[in-house]
């Protein structure tokens, strides 16, 4: 006893004199030994307000209501609450959606009819799925993840966007519906000297669950910056996929080399379409809205059959697994401001039924769901919301290689903690609760199934404490109002 007693007396000496002799924290040079609790406690605040501090609808990027909604759709669970709602309906921006006097019986509900992307294309893509999973590559999420959420796509009835990373065999493994995504770097789908490879596009496109190509320009976190998995989680079999280097930084450039303009976009989104047969859209974030008036316009001289089959628009408030503060706080455009533009610049120029709409950007719940469909999306997207469904616990350690749920880590003995089994099943269940719940809110609207929503569904809450229609707070275009005769 008396040993230990020395033992700890010698080292807590040893520190105090290493506190006092150092010259880079002040704290600890004026405040020796107990100035460390300052630097463990700000290590632990995260978890501590998330836990014991936060209220239920306080925190960010997602609160305690919201993370628990997740939970227990994705385990099954009943996702009644009981007295009353803890949502302020009071803050400007705040949405509601407009009960009818006679809702629509469950047994006058209908199935959303099929969608078909690409009509232009050889191969055409038709789903009725209207909630999807969002862009996460292999690399930054571990190989059990993806497996879960490929297994969990075919047993929910979604498409699985492959992210930035290239096409895995864990992807592949299911057979579900999958987008492959092309970033700015082309993992997967380049050379050796690095420019896109015809070889690689078809050589994917021979896959039969491949079902349409997404040409990255941005995401929501960090628009204007390529992705970055640091080299702590480039492993040699993530290195492999991605024709490069292990445990090197894999960062990619902040836009595709190859275009500078809507032009030159539209000759790679056509020779992507031309060399695979497949779909193909791109992802981007809204900044300026004149950019779309050129894009538009370029469409229409080249002829409808030239467009995008798809715009995925995500919005600043969408996530990543590394990206810089300065960005992800104050890059890009919010979700509820671009997605009426997007769709009414669509409407104005004529081509809102060529384009279909993906909507993207910390839409998580049937509500939001329902609220993009109200503004004209016809698909919906979520990456962090699968997360949640594989169990993430919000930690934000996805950019450290430890992610303590084994979702974004490449660490054998936390991936292992993350059982594809059992997490595919979640991944499915909360597919069909979105689904489920999103039905519920567009009956009790009066229509008979989610795509049948309008902006007319929905009201917004106003700095004057009263709320106003979607529908006139961004009114109906004139259809091809902006075509020039």
């Amino acid at each position: 006893m008396i040993t230990t007693l020395v033992i700890i007396l010698v080292v807590l000496v040893a520190l105090a004199i290493w506190d006092i002799q150092q010259k880079e924290h002040a704290v600890l040079r004026n405040f020796p030994i107990i100035g460390h609790f300052r630097y463990i406690l700000e290590y632990m605040g995260v978890y501590l307000r998330q836990f014991w501090f936060a209220q239920d609808r306080e925190e960010l990027p997602f609160n305690r209501a919201e993370r628990t909604w997740v939970y227990r759709a994705a385990k099954g669970n009943d996702t009644m609450v009981g007295f009353g709602s803890t949502r302020d309906l009071r803050p400007i921006g705040t949405v509601l959606f407009v009960d009818a006097p006679f809702p629509v019986l469950g047994e006058d509900a209908v199935e959303s009819k099929p969608v078909i992307i690409g009509p232009y294309c050889k191969n055409p893509y038709e789903t009725k799925s209207i909630f999807n999973i969002s862009g996460m590559s292999f690399g930054a999420i571990s190989k059990n993840a993806v497996l879960a959420l490929s297994h969990g796509a075919k047993m929910g009835g979604c498409w699985l966007n492959t992210g930035e990373g290239g096409v895995s065999p864990y992807h592949l493994e299911s057979g579900c519906d999958l987008v492959a995504q092309i970033g700015t770097a082309k993992y997967g789908f380049c050379d050796i000297n690095g420019k896109l490879s015809d070889v690689a596009l078809r050589g994917t496109a021979l896959y039969p669950q491949i079902k349409m190509f997404e040409l990255k320009l941005s995401q929501g976190a960090k628009p204007g910056k390529g992705g970055i998995l640091p080299a702590v989680k480039v492993t040699p079999e993530i290195a492999a996929i991605r024709f490069i280097q292990p445990y090197h930084d894999s960062v990619s450039p902040n836009r595709h080399p190859e275009i500078s303009n809507a032009s030159e976009l539209l000759d790679m989104l056509d020779h992507i379409r031309s060399v695979t047969g497949k779909p193909v859209g791109f992802k981007i974030v809204l900044g300026s809205y004149d950019w779309l008036d050129d894009l538009c316009q370029e469409i229409l001289r080249r002829g409808i059959e030239n467009a995008p089959d798809f715009i995925t628009l995500d919005g600043a408030e969408g996530g990543t697994g590394a990206a810089p503060l300065s960005l992800i706080d104050y890059m890009g455009l919010p979700i509820a401001e671009s997605l009426p533009v997007l769709v009414d610049t669509l409407v104005e120029y004529g081509l809102r039924s060529r384009i279909k709409v993906i909507a993207s950007g910390k839409l998580i719940t049937p509500a939001d769901v329902a609220w993009a469909l109200c503004v004209g999306a016809d698909f919906i997207v979520s990456a962090r919301g699968f997360a949640f469904a594989l169990g993430c616990i919000q930690a934000l350690k996805c950019h450290t290689n430890h992610c303590p749920t084994g979702i974004t880590t490449h660490e054998p003995h936390l991936v292992r903690g993350l059982d594809p089994t059992n997490k595919s099943i979640r991944v499915a269940n909360y597919v069909k609760s979105i689904m489920y719940e999103t039905g519920v809110i567009s009956h009790s609207c009066g229509v008979p199934e989610p795509r049948a929503l309008t902006r007319k569904h929905a009201r917004i809450m106003t700095e004057r404490g009263i709320t106003i229609s979607l529908a006139e707070q961004y009114p109906d275009k004139i259809p091809g109002s902006k075509v020039k005769p």
